[in-house]
């Protein structure tokens, strides 16, 4: 079920299908001390990558799920042009990860929590749909939010 934020209700099922795969990407991360934040590149019903946070474990800063399926997507394919792909990643990108989907050409962008302090999508920044850059993508927030957020919610509880 998706949430009932702005366009959540565009998202196919296809793209709750790996926002699902995300979810569950994102417990992995979990359970290696990452904050569990997981993104999937994905064609279609064709998963071309995978990424989650791994900044912990390669001690890199912009280890984030987004860069890290990024990479994967064009190791990959054996190219960085990412079009006609879509991503759906756990948590809003920052601005760091929304300059680098602009910068891999990726089509579209589904994801499900609002991040009220990073992000840069939709809740701070809105850096993949400004006109002034020289690509854009459309941008699907607020897809399986709930969940996404009890994610995030239960792993910082835990910690605690």
């Amino acid at each position: 079920m998706t949430s009932h934020q702005p366009g959540a209700d565009q998202a196919s099922e296809i793209d709750l299908a790996m926002m699902r795969r995300a979810i569950e990407l994102g417990r992995r991360a979990a359970e290696d001390g990452e904050v569990p934040i997981a993104a999937v590149i994905y064609d279609g019903e064709t998963c071309i990558a995978e990424g989650w946070n791994r900044r912990e474990t390669d001690h890199d800063a912009s280890a984030h799920a987004e860069i890290v399926a990024i990479r994967n997507a064009g190791t990959q394919l054996g190219h960085w042009r990412l079009h006609g792909l879509s991503m759906a990643v756990t948590l809003e990108p920052c601005p760091m990860c929304a300059g680098a989907l602009v910068n891999a050409r990726l089509d579209r962008l589904i994801y499900g929590a609002d991040d009220p302090k990073a992000g840069a999508c939709r809740t701070l920044y809105e850096i993949p749909t400004d006109t002034r850059l020289n690509h854009r993508l459309q941008v699907i927030g607020g897809v399986l939010a709930d969940d996404c957020v009890a994610l995030l919610r239960d792993f910082f509880q835990a910690r605690r």
